[in-house]
């Protein structure tokens, strides 16, 4: 049996602790595809395009690793690419409550796709992509945070 699972979210941009989930959750299955959501209502800092360019180059070490897009139900696109687990992350409490939901919600539109949700190793445990972006906007070094090449194009897209 081929396993397959879709570790959707906005990777606006990417970071180590989403890399700590990737890394853990494609030793689990067979395929593991990140799906890059459109997220139009979170207007994200970079576009759909460039996140996907910066997570490819992020996980090309991986074999069983792919990076796509969608919009929409993600358990519709899990359907579409064949995967029955969906993952989320889980940093702190404070994610917990709206997680569960989303997964209690999806699980509604389909009884065919189950959630697994994912904590990130301690140390990335406080990371995310919005604090990384106002620290970066306010001259921070961020390198402990993500790849060199999300530094890159955060520094390019800011024209620093």
């Amino acid at each position: 049996m081929n396993t397959i699972f879709v570790y959707p979210g906005t990777f606006d941009p990417v970071t180590f602790g989403h890399l700590d989930v990737i890394k853990r959750a494609s030793l689990l299955c067979d395929k593991l595809v990140i799906a890059v959501a459109k997220s139009d209502l979170k207007n994200p800092f970079f576009s759909l395009e460039e996140r996907v360019v910066m997570l490819r180059e992020a996980v090309s070490e991986y074999k069983n690793v792919e990076v796509d897009f969608f919009s929409g139900l993600v358990v519709d696109y899990a359907h579409k690419k064949g995967a029955r687990v969906v993952i989320r992350g889980l940093r702190m409490i404070s994610d917990f409550e709206y997680e569960f939901q989303m997964a209690l919600t999806n699980r509604k539109f389909s009884d065919k796709v189950e959630t697994m949700f994912m904590m990130p190793h301690e140390s990335y445990s406080y990371i995310s992509s919005r604090l990384i972006k106002e620290a970066a906007f306010m001259g921070a070094d961020i390198s402990k945070f993500v790849p060199q090449n999300v530094i890159f194009n955060i520094k390019n897209k800011m024209g620093a």
